[in-house]
């Protein structure tokens, strides 16, 4: 029988096709393994942005883009965050946001964005996806944060080595290049002088242990130059492929941090001599420098005192600048005002100078004891001739002899 609708005949089996195509294609879209990649952006120039900053990527073929599992987000108007970040019990949490959403800050400021594809598995892939969206599940995703070992670069770095079942901390646990905390954050710091200061003065010898390559990926851009070395069981390279982004416009931090001991032994030294000298011919001038001295350690040793005592920032625990800027400082106040208006000061003030000049020259002397691997000898160079000067040229019973 001939057709009467117009068609030719089969003309119907292109759509039938399309439609089997379709039929196939959406469920293996569906199953396709997302692809996993590590987000690196470097410095940036406000303080919280020193460090760098990284993110995992999960592009998923079903997706409409990819996106970015970001461990850095806090939030300053929360209910007692600026008490909490004092106290070192500060909450950040996962976000999940578009990947060119997470991107534009950083192409506004100038950081540079590099992305490094992960050779896993499909199964790896899937499971390591579907991990990330139940931590960022608003009851999953809140941390406690702690800027050496749970940030948002160690989260990254566990949630690899979860996804490949510990070979990650296996390879770079047990290799060093002998950063610590401390020429970290000092070497990332520098380009804001009076940050490095803080880092340097207010770290103890807890940040000083020569941190394993695992460690020290608590730093977003170490944990990049890391993988870059991870090898899979089967002797592949983790990262298949590398691409940057974004370019860095910012001027990068030093490769590592500025050595300061001879400078401090080449300030420390002339300004003991100023004091000496200075002390026999302007003995007001000396006490109102005194004075201005004493304010400043003083107030600097109780903020590590508080450090050490009332907060959970253990990096600051037991440390041996308290020794060098001592919080007794603040009771030789009194003795110095007497100083500058020409009176003589108390039997007090001779007692607490004696005690703060001899912290400062235990401090050296611990300089000598391989058991407290502290790295303030800058300090000691800098601050033991001060001190040994102000009670050679400011101890009352001194000035009696020499009358």
């Amino acid at each position: 029988m001939a057709r009467t609708d117009g068609r030719r005949p089969g003309a119907w089996k292109p759509a039938w096709l399309l439609l089997a195509l379709l039929a196939w294609v959406v469920p293996a879209l569906a199953l396709a393994a997302p692809r996993i990649g590590v987000l690196t952006m470097e410095p940036g120039e406000i303080f919280w942005e020193r460090f760098g900053h990284n993110a995992i990527i999960v592009d998923d073929a079903a997706a409409p883009y990819p996106l970015s599992y970001n461990f850095g987000f806090f939030d300053l108007d929360e209910p007692g965050f600026h008490w909490n970040f004092i106290r070192g019990r500060m909450e950040y949490r996962l976000e999940v946001l578009p990947m060119a959403s997470d991107l534009a800050y950083y192409e506004r400021t100038g950081r540079g964005a590099v992305i490094q594809w992960l050779d896993l598995d499909p199964e790896e892939a899937r499971r390591m996806a579907a991990r990330l969206a139940e931590n960022a599940r608003p009851e999953n995703a809140r941390y406690t944060y702690d800027y050496y070992t749970a940030n948002c670069s160690t989260r990254v770095r566990d949630a690899v080595d979860e996804a490949l079942g510990g070979q990650l901390r296996a390879q770079l646990s047990g290799r060093s290049q002998g950063n610590t905390h401390r020429s970290e954050s000092v070497r990332l710091a520098a380009p804001a002088p009076w940050m490095a200061l803080g880092f340097h003065v207010g770290l103890s010898g807890h940040a000083d242990r020569p941190l394993s390559r695992w460690d020290e990926a608590f730093i977003p851009m170490r944990l990049r130059d890391a993988l870059r070395e991870v090898k899979r069981e089967d002797g592949r390279p983790l990262v298949k492929a590398e691409q940057q982004l974004l370019p860095h416009r910012l001027v990068p931090p030093p490769a590592e941090a500025p050595r300061l001991r001879t400078p401090a032994l080449f300030a420390g030294l002339p300004l003991a001599l100023l004091v000496v000298v200075g002390g026999k011919r302007a003995p007001r001038a000396l006490a109102a420098g005194a004075l201005v001295f004493w304010l400043l350690a003083g107030l600097a040793g109780a903020l590590m005192a508080f450090i050490w005592l009332g907060t959970a920032h253990v990096a600051g625990h037991g440390n041996e600048n308290l020794l060098l800027l001592s919080p007794l400082c603040l009771f030789l106040l009194p003795g110095a005002w007497a100083a500058l208006r020409g009176r003589r000061p108390t039997r007090r003030f001779r007692i607490l100078l004696w005690l703060v000049a001899g912290g400062a020259a235990l401090a050296g002397f611990l300089k000598f004891l391989p058991f407290l691997p502290q790295e303030n000898v800058e300090w000691v160079l800098l601050l033991l001739p001060l001190h040994w000067a102000l009670l050679r040229t400011m101890d009352p019973k001194r000035g009696d002899e020499a009358q």
